[in-house]
């Protein structure tokens, strides 16, 4: 259930009508938009005589159920898209950032010359693993903590925001210099991770799991907001089905679907989505064509010799190449890249 408030409520009348309800054993989650301020309650609702709300309180302008099972994640609490900034990238639909950098940080030199890289040809911010979940366990599993640091040194060399990669909540004290926390799709549905990323005070990108519907996805989004965090950024990276020609299936239904359902942030990863670098090119077009609000890439110095993912990254020339594309193109799309 969601209570629009009338405009010109203070905080303190705002702060007291949630306590109320709190005080009467439900969760009270505040909305804030351009147009108006919602207050989104969690909880068993069915008893509750919305039209006494709105006649009792004196602050409330109305009231609505909401059927989706999500709450705090769906458009219809929430009309306004959230607008999330982290260093110079704004995720909206006026922007297009892009996120790039190596499947996995493999050395202090190599990702301080990846940053300088990517971040001259016009990426934003700088992604790279340093604890990997790999299906194999002889597959190499990331630096670590020493990963962390490197990443942590590129950011500073360059001052590009840096992604990363938490595997489990144990992780969490590593993480306090990290931009962006990202929940990769195996982790999509580990609610524990959810609920303790969700308190981290830092925007969090969701990966969609492999087997995940889309509804799958803004529940685990839900978890982490209920959790207290309100800058998630969703992620669509491929889904599996019975193609085997790609390594998954790139969903680009999902975009559009998506900001119908919620106003989150929604951006792709064409990388992982194909694990085809020819693909990586001609799917970014798509992706900014279909209105994704950024682009996460996996580009590396030397793919063939790569220690993760060598196949679907992009080398230094490819990857400013396509930038060049995307800039050209964003003038016919009236976005910024």
């Amino acid at each position: 259930m969601v209570f629009v408030l009338k405009p010109n409520v203070s905080k303190e009348q705002t702060e007291t009508f949630m306590k109320s309800w709190e005080d009467k054993g439900f969760s009270a989650i505040l909305s804030p938009g351009t147009e108006h301020t919602a207050v989104c309650l969690i909880g068993n609702t069915a008893n509750i005589d919305m039209d006494d709300v709105v006649h009792t309180s004196g602050i409330v302008e109305y009231g609505k159920r909401i059927t989706e099972r999500y709450k705090v994640a769906a458009r219809s609490v929430h009309p306004d898209d959230t607008v999330i900034k982290v260093g110079n990238a704004v995720f909206d639909r006026h922007h297009f950032p892009v996120i790039s950098g190596p499947c996995s940080v493999e050395s202090e030199e190599q990702i301080i010359m990846l940053a300088r890289a990517v971040k001259q040809s016009g990426a934003k911010i700088l992604r790279g693993g340093a604890f990997k979940p790999r299906s194999s366990p002889y597959s190499f599993q990331g630096l670590g903590a020493d990963g962390l640091r490197y990443l942590l040194a590129a950011k500073k060399d360059t001052g590009l925001p840096i992604v990363t990669e938490i595997m489990n909540q144990t992780q969490l004290p590593l993480f306090e210099d990290v931009d962006i926390i990202q929940i990769g799709a195996r982790n999509m549905q580990n609610f524990d991770l959810l609920k303790c990323a969700g308190t981290a005070g830092k925007p969090i990108l969701l990966k969609r799991g492999p087997a995940s519907t889309i509804e799958d996805l803004l529940l685990s989004a839900e978890y982490l907001m209920v959790s207290g965090c309100r800058d998630v950024i969703l992620c669509e990276r491929g889904i599996r089905t019975f193609e085997t020609a790609t390594r998954n299936t790139l969903d680009l239904s999902s975009v559009p679907l998506l900001k119908q359902k919620t106003h989150l942030p929604v951006i792709v990863d064409p990388s992982h989505a194909t694990g085809i670098r020819s693909l990586v090119r001609p799917l970014s077009h798509a992706i900014l064509a279909v209105g994704a609000d950024g682009l996460m890439l996996e580009t590396h110095n030397d793919p063939a010799a790569a220690l993760c993912d060598g196949a679907q990254s992009l080398n230094l020339r490819e990857f400013d190449d396509l930038m060049a594309d995307l800039k050209l193109r964003s003038v016919i799309e009236r976005k910024e890249v």
